[in-house]
């Protein structure tokens, strides 16, 4: 067998097998996917009147606050996602199964890639969850193209895979879950110092730069603008930039992090 068709057999396998964990064990899933749920329905019917209010300047409108606010959420629910990634990843290292993978004819790289793409394909499941809440809140993106639907769904996608390679480097880092899983706490805190619930032009002028220039609020203002019809300007291409290099850096890692352990 050559060695690419190796990679993709032990690949799917491990894949099925993080699956599975996930189907079996889905508490730690569902927990951090109560984060963003809860935060959607507290600014929503809590803070929705007086946040539209602030932001539009006139009459309270929280259907248009919801417009505003479920982008972020989106992106807010794939950090948060990854969060079980890295425990998921230091559990594996610290609880004795590479010892075991260590005994047989596999191939290396493919324990992380399946919780590469195992975590990818549950933070958009997490995502459409999310979304469905919001569309039964009042969400509606009636004036994006089909176009822009993809567009967004790719960007979704782009955003997952970049931050579950850095969420891999953590947990591999980390000598146990507790561990990784505040490591990777940044993932969802991220997006509370970001432009989800407000305009970075009603932000404080010191505060502004930490809010503009990080990860998340190009590509929350990408995926607001592709979701609602209005224009992107140059967040499009930051935010690509962005998954670009957080995926080459997480990649280089937590790759670099797994083959020094010599566990193979």
């Amino acid at each position: 067998m050559s060695t690419l068709s190796l990679a993709l057999r032990d690949s799917s396998t491990m894949l099925r097998r993080n699956l599975l964990h996930a189907r079996r064990y889905p508490s730690l899933t569902l927990n951090l996917l109560l984060t963003p749920i809860m935060l959607l329905l507290l600014f929503v019917y809590v803070f929705g009147d007086t946040m539209s209010a602030g932001i539009g300047g006139g009459a309270p409108d929280r259907s248009a606050y919801i417009a505003y606010l479920v982008p972020g959420l989106l992106l807010m629910t794939i950090g948060s996602t990854t969060i079980g990634t890295a425990v998921s990843v230091s559990n594996d290292m610290t609880e004795g199964i590479i010892a075991r993978f260590r005994t047989m004819a596999i191939h290396r790289g493919s324990v992380i890639v399946g919780h590469v793409i195992g975590s990818v394909l549950q933070s958009v499941v997490s995502v459409v969850l999310v979304g469905a809440v919001a569309v039964a809140i009042g969400f509606r993106s009636t004036d994006a193209t089909p176009l822009e639907w993809l567009a967004a769904l790719a960007l979704l996608v782009l955003f997952a895979t970049a931050l579950t390679w850095i969420a891999v480097g953590m947990g591999l880092v980390s000598p146990n879950a507790e561990a990784a899983g505040n490591n990777a706490t940044p993932l969802i805190l991220l997006p509370l110092l970001s432009s989800a619930f407000v305009p970075l032009d009603a932000m404080p002028g010191w505060f502004r730069p930490v809010a503009e220039y990080q990860p998340f609020t190009p590509a929350i203002e990408t995926l607001r603008g592709l979701l609602l019809g209005t224009p992107i300007g140059v967040n499009g291409w930051i935010a690509t930039a962005w998954c670009a290099g957080l995926t080459v850096l997480g990649y280089l890692w937590a790759t670099a992090k797994f083959n020094s352990t010599g566990r193979f």
